[in-house]
């Protein structure tokens, strides 16, 4: 082994990494507020430890002092989707980026590995700005379904497990598990349109709930004490009976009171 300070070598990645993660997580925002569905479930990120960089060197037999070009994990991003569909989204709005290239892709899902590993593998320079200037590190990207990810953190597992040499019977079960896993993925996909429907049924609702709790909250700073136990009491009531619609009315009829509100304590601070 070299005498390189190893935490000097990975800061820059640990930097990139905490970056990327940011910049996908806002990006999810973004997309779930302009087309009320973001592609992206959630983003997670990692450093390769050092041990797994030794041991990604030892097998690809990588120099020791070509370590940060000729390992493209080292920063590693994964980003979980809900759909197949959604993997291809994903990686054409990561290609339309400016503060990231592509260098190339691999396609494992379409080609999955004889394992059963499946995933979409991007591998991109990212600039990072150190203390010391501009340094260029490599980041590899994957993009999966929950189901795929499952099976490959799994399949992680054992292979450090066994180094990667899996027995026989494991391997089988993991080829079984990965074709389940597809199943999964592609019975999601047929029934897409109605889980997004569900979501956004689900999610429509949880907001309106919020807003007319907010407003009804909002009638106490206004004065309007009695309106507001009123409303509240009407509220218990039709979340009891889960009259969604009735919330809606409601929720009308406070925003009515709410914005009526400055207009009156005006009024009240004139007269005094």
């Amino acid at each position: 082994m070299d005498d390189r300070d190893w935490e000097l070598f990975l800061l820059p990645y640990e930097q990139a990494v905490e970056e990327l993660k940011v910049k996908f997580k806002t990006m999810r925002a973004e997309l779930k507020k302009r087309e009320e569905y973001a592609p992206i479930e959630f983003v997670t990120g990692r450093v390769k430890k050092i041990s797994s960089i030794l041991d990604k060197a030892k097998r690809l037999d990588v120099p020791m002092d070509q370590f940060d070009t000729g390992i493209e994990d080292i920063a590693g991003i994964r980003i979980m989707c809900q759909f197949v569909e959604d993997i291809r989204w994903v990686a054409q709005y990561i290609r339309a980026r400016k503060d990231l290239t592509v260098l190339y892709e691999k396609d494992y899902v379409t080609n999955f590995k004889e394992s059963g590993y499946r995933s979409f593998h991007m591998i991109a320079e990212y600039p990072v700005q150190t203390a010391f200037g501009q340094k260029i590190v490599l980041a590899e990207i994957q993009i999966r379904t929950l189901a795929m990810n499952f099976w490959a953190t799994i399949e992680h597992s054992l292979n450090y497990k066994y180094r990667q040499s899996l027995p026989a019977p494991i391997r089988d079960r993991l080829k079984t598990a990965a074709e389940a896993a597809m199943i999964l993925d592609n019975e999601m996909s047929s029934i897409r349109e109605d889980i997004l429907d569900a979501q956004k049924s689900f999610e429509d609702e949880a907001n309106l709930v919020q807003r007319v709790l907010k407003d009804i909250h909002r009638l106490y700073f206004l004065h309007k004490v009695t309106e507001a136990l009123e409303s509240q009491q009407k509220f218990n009531e039709l979340w009891e009976k889960q009259d969604f619609e009735g919330l809606k009315q409601l929720g009308e009829s406070v925003r009515k009171l709410r914005k009526s509100g400055p207009r009156l304590i005006e009024e009240e601070h004139n007269e005094s």
